[in-house]
């Protein structure tokens, strides 16, 4: 990739923020899962502060590295590398084709879940236990699939992120 061209600085201020989305993810899930979170905890959440607003982080961090990855970081990355950009799931889809992603599949599935912990959980504690849950089995897949393109750009030498390339802090 030619540095002289306007998408290498989008794509590097893309990979510094889904660096930090990464790490900031990974936080407030050990953060908000160092104890099960049952449907009791959900209970908590009127009166506990603090628990409400671990929540939100967590609901909040998930949906926009989700975002940044498969919306704005994504689509730059399959355009640096000579690969037609189209709807999202196309996108996914050649993401996972190139070994960048699990699975397109999981992507959209985790996309429901983000909306579910958002909207449809606000007044079912079962529900909201049971996505939040959900989404905490799958950070692994967000942050290892979005380190994965940060790794890839870094290999072409087009980012320098290495002091935040560490997810396991």
């Amino acid at each position: 990739m030619n540095s002289g061209n306007a998408k290498f600085p989008r794509l590097q201020f893309l990979a510094r923020i889904v660096s930090k989305e990464i790490r900031h993810l990974l936080m407030t899930d050990r953060r908000l899962f160092s104890e099960p979170f049952t449907r009791e905890k959900a209970g908590q959440l009127e009166e506990d502060l603090d628990l409400a607003e671990r929540v939100d982080a967590f609901v909040s961090r998930f949906g926009r590295l989700q975002d940044t990855v498969g919306d704005k970081l994504l689509p730059q990355y399959l355009d640096a590398v000579g690969e037609a950009v189209g709807p999202a799931i196309d996108n996914l889809n050649r993401a996972e084709k190139l070994s960048l992603i699990t699975s397109a599949e999981l992507w959209l599935t985790l996309r429901k879940l983000r909306n579910e912990m958002i909207h449809e959980s606000m007044e079912n504690l079962d529900i909201l236990a049971g996505a939040l849950n959900r989404g905490h089995e799958h950070v692994a897949t967000l942050t290892e699939d979005a380190q994965r393109i940060l790794t890839d750009l870094k290999s072409r030498g087009w980012v320098n992120i290495e002091a935040q390339m560490d997810t396991h802090h």
